[in-house]
């Protein structure tokens, strides 16, 4: 999904504020894990959440690796994060991590 003018003001307005931090990430995480249990949320919303987070994240994709790809791998491991069902694991398993070929 291609940035949007709301996602890229978004995206500045994070970063001119600082809230690119891992704590903020992870009161997302759990704020979404609590809204859906409520029933205030649902799945097609949290895919919504992730999709951004996704889109944002691919904004930094290393030049030789392809963005779809490093995306793909970001959503694999956003959908283990937000399940809490599986330990996700350092970053030496992620197909764009240099060396790794599948």
């Amino acid at each position: 999904m291609p940035m949007g003018t709301d996602q890229n003001t978004v995206h500045q307005d994070l970063t001119n504020i600082g809230l690119r931090a891992q704590a903020t990430a992870a009161g997302l995480v759990q704020l979404c894990k609590e809204l859906q249990r409520a029933g205030v949320i649902d799945e097609k919303a949290v895919q919504r959440v992730k999709d951004a987070i996704a889109d944002e994240i691919a904004l930094t994709a290393p030049r030789p690796i392809p963005r779809a790809d490093y995306r793909r791998d970001v959503c694999q491991r956003l959908d283990l994060i937000f399940s809490g069902e599986q330990e996700v694991g350092d970053a030496e398993g992620l197909a764009f991590r240099p060396g790794h070929s599948k």
